[in-house]
């Protein structure tokens, strides 16, 4: 099928190889160029890079609604869109323009999480599982009939960078066996359980700050669904301290939340709102990522010391 595949990031990646290994990707669309790392030097997005490096036409339009780039979009006449983490909303001139419409990929068992971060929300909730959903988009924000839908099972040591390269490589693969269904004329869409629908919000830095007052299961859920961005962290002697690694112990907090408690040879265990946690491996300002014993190594931590949340 022609199909034109629209996304920005990483995610994305995996779902625009497999399409384009089955199927002809017209042109790539993608968000402009932004500015990246300490330079602020425009740097491309992941899909635009992979498209050129293989000769696929990029289009990284700045309006999406003046009516030029439907214009464009017509011309391209593709069969249906494919849309895996694009990031900006389409109107429905837009929707219409492809006979079988937008096929999108969703990294969650929709209705559940609804949004710009279902991964990092199913993590920082706590769930079990997970899932990726193929649906036909439409006006309302993930709100689209069901096509395809696999559940994936969330596991303990999973963070927010390892399940999505999971769901990745696993939307790419369903991705791919939607368009074969819609080439076959063997596509049946299902409406989704309004009632069941949950949502969650944009991830942004704020989120990665650790609240000690929180039980320790919840902070262990965020270190996990924080990473690769915006990372939990916390101050720590005056400088902000990155958590990279952490487990729930069984054993009542003791202290006041954030308060050091022990600190061993491969781990500090701290008092939380309830339980404690069992820090193993930080991020000090200015530093690589480094086990907690490779610290303590260089540093003197006494219990009573605590970390604080950051204002």
């Amino acid at each position: 099928m022609r199909t034109v595949f629209f996304g920005t990031p990483e995610l994305a990646v995996p779902t625009l190889a497999a399409v384009a290994e089955h199927h002809t990707v017209q042109a790539v669309v993608c968000q402009p160029d932004r500015p990246r790392g300490r330079g602020r030097k425009p740097e491309p997005p992941p899909t635009k890079a992979w498209a050129l490096d293989r000769g696929i036409p990029v289009v990284q339009p700045e309006k999406l609604n003046d009516g030029s780039f439907e214009h464009w979009l017509k011309d391209q006449a593709p069969d249906v869109c494919t849309l895996a983490a694009y990031g900006r909303i389409l109107k429905q001139p837009l929707l219409d323009v492809p006979p079988h419409g937008f096929l999108n990929v969703h990294p969650s068992l929709l209705p559940q999480y609804r949004g710009p971060s279902p991964i990092q929300s199913a993590i920082l909730e706590g769930a079990t599982e997970t899932g990726v959903t193929i649906m036909k988009i439409s006006l309302e924000m993930d709100a689209g009939d069901i096509l395809l839908q696999e559940r994936v099972p969330i596991q303990p040591e999973d963070t927010g960078e390892t399940l999505t390269e999971r769901l990745a490589a696993l939307g790419g693969e369903m991705m791919v066996r939607a368009l074969d269904l819609v080439d076959r004329g063997e596509a049946t869409f299902t409406p989704q359980d309004e009632s069941a629908a949950t949502y969650c919000k944009l991830f942004e830095k704020a989120d990665g700050r650790i609240d000690w007052t929180q039980p320790a299961t919840r902070i262990h859920n965020l270190v996990r669904a924080a990473q690769p961005w915006p990372i939990a962290h916390c101050a720590f002697h005056g400088d902000i301290i990155r958590i990279l690694a952490s487990e729930v112990l069984d054993e009542p907090a003791t202290a006041a939340p954030g308060t050091i408690t022990r600190a061993k040879k491969d781990r500090l265990v701290v008092s939380t709102g309830k339980d404690s946690l069992a820090i193993l491996r930080i991020q000090p300002p200015g530093k690589r990522p480094m086990a907690v014993g490779d610290y303590l190594r260089g540093h003197a931590v006494a219990p009573g010391e605590r970390f604080e949340s950051v204002p």
